[in-house]
């Protein structure tokens, strides 16, 4: 399984730079920046001062309440500064957010961010190839650049673009216009080999690509210990955080497609009467499963290689309970052996 492992950056800000460090000196592979608490292109430029050989990408942008401009501008600007180093990763979030939150527009989410992408990528050949900049879509239209707005090329081409991907119509997206495929932590085996792939196939063929033009990357939720009780207090957070995933109607085809819709529509009237603390007491062994990896350090790696070792490109786990940076090492090793 010659495969790249990241990880999220998840730190506050005065603590970036330290802790991009430590997960480069583990041997991670790539240092992904959500968007939760802060903004998540500012880490970025903390990260990149603080490491030297690391990719860094947003995990992820939200793209829809931001213009092309500005993800162009910013990701071109990120990329320079971490010498070639950074991805941009954008997602669409759900309804709820980009209106209520962000008070931003959402509509046909799929062709959005195609036609965001699309016109990123003429901003960045305007500035890199000196080609007139007319891009002219339903949603976005640029046909202004200015000498003075324009940074000129790039000393490190222009940087990746990658998606996250659920359903079938983004997948689609992500195979025809993306450098890579972020799947959600909902995923399953089964999901990606039934659902996501065809859809990636579909993408990559109204393009005329193949499938080694796009990176997939698999995530996945664990819970580790090396005695029962460490792996019973891991697997009691991880219950939690993977039912408050779950709950969110967005990621209910998963669910679906093994039968568990039910389990998504209750977890969801918990989260309308603030039970939280209840949302773990709905997912059964058999969910866990099928979702997550659990063991010991050395049974994650093997898990992971047995469910996803012949179609992921890169991986990521997650554990929801601290883990020391010494049970990391060994995670990695046996992921990278």
């Amino acid at each position: 399984m010659d495969v790249k492992v990241d990880v999220g950056l998840w730190a506050d800000l005065d603590d970036i730079a330290s802790r991009s460090r430590e997960l480069e000196s583990l041997g991670y592979d790539a240092l992904y920046v959500p968007e939760t608490a802060h903004d998540p292109f500012l880490p970025v430029v903390l990260a990149a001062q603080a490491t030297e050989r690391v990719m860094i990408r947003t995990g992820v942008a939200v793209a829809f309440p931001r213009s092309p401009m500005h993800l162009a501008m910013v990701a071109n600007d990120l990329h320079t500064i971490s010498r070639g180093r950074f991805v941009l990763g954008l997602g669409s979030q759900v309804k709820p957010h980009i209106e209520k939150r962000f008070s931003a527009v959402w509509s046909e989410p799929a062709k959005r961010m195609r036609e965001i992408v699309l016109a990123i990528q003429a901003i960045w050949r305007c500035w890199n190839d000196g080609e007139r900049l007319d891009f002219q879509g339903e949603f976005y239209q640029h046909t202004l650049m200015t000498p003075f707005f324009n940074p000129g090329p790039n000393p490190y081409g222009t940087p990746r673009i990658q998606l996250a991907a659920l359903g079938p119509r983004m997948t689609e997206v992500a195979g025809e216009v993306s450098d890579g495929i972020l799947l959600h932590g909902l995923s399953s085996e089964r999901f990606v080999r039934e659902v996501t792939l065809p859809a990636l196939e579909r993408g990559l063929a109204r393009a005329g690509r193949k499938r080694s033009d796009v990176e997939l990357t698999f995530p996945t939720l664990i819970a580790t210990g090396d005695t029962d009780e460490e792996l019973a207090e891991s697997e009691k957070k991880l219950r939690q955080h993977f039912a408050f995933y779950a709950s969110t109607p967005a990621y209910s085809a998963v669910l679906e497609l093994h039968g568990w819709g039910g389990l998504q529509r209750d977890l969801y009237e918990l989260t309308r009467d603030g039970r939280w603390q209840d949302l773990g007491s709905l997912v059964t062994e058999e969910v866990l499963e099928v979702f997550t990896a659990r063991g010991t350090p050395e049974d994650i790696p093997k898990q992971i290689r047995a469910r996803v070792g012949d179609i992921a490109d890169r991986v990521s786990f997650y554990s929801p309970a601290p883990i020391t940076p010494e049970v990391i090492s060994r995670i990695l090793a046996g992921l990278k052996g």
